[in-house]
């Protein structure tokens, strides 16, 4: 994942990004997979997934693939692995290829999303600012509850993910970082002997 190096210091959780009035997002077009993979192979390192990859994960999922125009240019994409629970558990324990990921391994349309992997983020100027909408997709009902997860392959790309919430996790997978969706979060939980401590001390005052 990765894309030119821009200013991206607002710290926004990822759910909570402001959505760009003159970014428009949508799922791409057949037409416009070759634009795609050409934007990637210029602005992330080491990707080797070029049109027909692409075509192939498009034809099985068309909602895994965003572009953002500007003014009817396009100024990014993102590309995501909708993983099911074989899928989840393959990428923790680094027992997937996510350079050709096996298809048992993504959720088919009437299959729970376990996991979003973030597959590539490639955007220049001002095609970053389409990151609120690319996260208001995520927020559909078949994706809401899935946690994102991705491996930076760039600093601007690492930038953006402290940025936007997520943080490294321990997993077999090198340099995974994850994103848990808010509603996903478990209260914190304050022991009891130590709220009846609190309130014993809040008592004699």
């Amino acid at each position: 994942m990765g894309m030119e190096r821009g200013s991206f210091a607002a710290r926004h959780e990822f759910d909570a990004l402001p959505l760009s009035a003159d970014v428009e997002v949508h799922c791409a077009q057949y037409s416009e997979l070759a634009s795609l993979a050409d934007m990637a192979h210029r602005l992330v390192p080491g990707v080797r997934i070029g049109e027909p990859e692409l075509a192939r994960y498009f034809t099985f999922d068309p909602q895994c693939l965003l572009t953002f125009s500007r003014k009817g240019t396009l100024v990014g994409g993102m590309a995501f692995l909708y993983l099911n629970s074989l899928g989840r558990d393959a990428l923790l324990l680094d027992e997937i290829c996510l350079t050709e990921p096996d298809t048992r391994c993504l959720a088919s349309g009437d299959e729970e999303v376990s996991a979003i992997y973030i597959w590539a983020i490639a955007a220049t100027g001002r095609g970053i600012a389409g990151l609120g909408k690319a996260a208001a997709h995520l927020r559909q009902p078949r994706f809401r509850s899935a946690d994102c997860f991705a491996q930076p392959s760039t600093a601007a790309g690492r930038d953006i993910m402290k940025a936007t919430g997520f943080a490294p996790i321990p997993s077999f997978q090198p340099d995974l970082w994850c994103y848990e969706r808010p509603w996903n979060r478990q209260p914190v939980r304050v022991p009891g002997s130590v709220l009846a401590a609190r309130s014993f001390a809040d008592a004699r005052h």
